[in-house]
């Protein structure tokens, strides 16, 4: 009788050790290496040979492929995408529980139902009863549209030549399992073996996949980072609980940017477009309140007009508190430092609270002006002007330096109301603004604070 050969197998990064231990030595978390049996030979499969050998082909003589994207029936979807779904690619969508990944899907796939393609929603957490109570409170029902509940890969197959469908949702991987793999679903071997099986069928029959993806505690995606370079494209839904919005962002995609985002709001009826985010964001935004600023970040192909909170106040502790929510915890330290040292704030025995309010995370630099300006207006107690926006990216001297695609900025400005834009002097020349706007160039944080404070 042979001998059953194990071996232990980290659950968050793939990490493999023939003993087990409480520490993953690849990513350092506790208790993820579980024990799998090794799979020496997949049994009912034999090896096959190919009829011919692949032959390399100059890059210029390669045919083009011209497949037309298939459009979602949601403008927001497509942005992310990069213009639609691409025939042959597999996505993975990820987020938190409950934030609405499931209702997406079955919007989107209702949509393209309603075009005539064929859709197969495949679900392996839910019964095709609840997937109809879901359906009728959408009102996403339509024939094309057809669910299945199952978590076996070799019936999910049979379904695909059953249904023959160009577009297949798998909600959720985790649930998958492949019967010649010995270990439990969710595992790193079945996520690694059931999306590289994925992959195959949507390249040989030109289908696009959309898989769903749980996230860790700590927001990434569960499971072998193999599966993020497995993929064409990796989306992110996020969103708080507390607010009615979610945002679409993409991080990975090989059809298009990886700068987009798109934005829903949740509604009873399910998941609506915003047109314009900016709109959203600032509703309800205070008036001559100290400590508020409004910044104009680029996402993807579009400006979005956000407001940043800061609320400076002494502390009774040795070492102040500096938190920050939505932007760089590290970018806002170093932000009040060029105050301390180049302005002479002292900030020493204050603590400090930044926030972009509606939960929204900012990663570039041009909010850099607004931040400074925020921890400065409630570090003195005095309001900025409703109508003023600051654009530019602080440096170590203190100097406010140039940004890109200034135009659009100042242009989604003008369209949402504001009067006043300050911004780098370097991004003046070049271009016009438009009539009504005053512009304001400065080239240090001192000059910023000047205008936007009145020293």
């Amino acid at each position: 009788m042979t001998k059953k050969k194990t071996r232990f197998v980290c659950q968050e990064c793939g990490y493999e050790t023939p003993k087990w231990m409480g520490r993953c030595p690849g990513c350092g978390n506790w208790n993820t290496i579980m024990e799998e049996r090794e799979q020496s030979h997949v049994p009912g499969t034999a090896i096959r040979l190919r009829p011919k050998r692949e032959q390399a082909t100059p890059i210029t003589q390669v045919e083009k492929l011209d497949q037309p994207r298939f459009d979602t029936g949601l403008r927001e979807l497509n942005r992310v995408l990069g213009g639609g779904l691409v025939p042959g690619s597999l996505i993975l969508v990820g987020g938190d529980p409950g934030i609405g990944k499931s209702t997406l899907l079955l919007q989107a796939t209702h949509q393209l139902a309603g075009r005539g393609m064929p859709i197969l929603y495949v679900s392996g957490e839910e019964s095709t009863e609840q997937i109809r109570l879901r359906a009728d409170r959408l009102g996403a029902l339509h024939e094309k549209l057809m669910v299945a509940s199952e978590t076996d890969l070799t019936a999910v197959e049979q379904l695909l030549e059953e249904t023959a469908p160009k577009l297949v949702v798998i909600d959720s991987i985790q649930t998958m399992f492949h019967p010649d793999i010995t270990s439990a679903p969710g595992s790193v071997s079945q996520v690694r073996e059931c999306t590289g099986q994925l992959m195959r069928w949507a390249k040989e029959r030109a289908i696009a996949i959309i898989i769903v993806g749980h996230v860790t505690k700590s927001g990434a995606l569960a499971g072998p980072r193999m599966l993020e370079h497995m993929v064409d494209s990796v989306l992110y839904f996020e969103g708080e609980r507390h607010h009615t919005y979610r945002i679409l962002r993409a991080v990975k995609n090989r059809f298009g940017s990886t700068n987009e985002i798109g934005v829903f709001e949740m509604k009873e009826e399910g998941l609506a477009e915003v047109g314009n985010p900016s709109e959203l964001f600032l509703s309800g935004r205070p008036v001559g309140v100290p400590g508020t600023a409004v910044a104009a970040s680029i996402e993807g192909t579009r400006p979005v007009l956000v407001e940043l909170q800061a609320l400076v106040t002494p502390t009774s502790f040795a070492t102040p508190k500096r938190m920050a929510a939505g932007v760089d915890h590290h970018r806002v330290t170093m932000i009040m430092a060029v105050l301390e040292k180049r302005l002479g704030f002292f900030l020493q025995n204050q603590d400090a609270y930044v926030n972009v309010v509606g939960g929204v995370r900012l990663d570039e630099p041009a909010v850099d002006l607004s931040i400074a300006v925020s921890l400065a207006s409630s570090f003195r107690d005095r309001p900025t002007l409703s109508h003023d926006l600051f654009i530019g990216e602080v440096g170590l001297t203190g100097e406010v330096r140039g940004v890109s695609r200034i135009e659009q900025r100042v242009a989604e400005a003008n369209n949402m109301g504001f009067k006043r834009v300050i911004f780098p002097e370097k991004n003046r020349r070049g271009w016009t603004p438009p009539q009504g706007m005053e512009l304001v160039g400065v080239g240090t944080l001192e000059q910023a604070l000047e205008v936007a404070l009145g020293g």
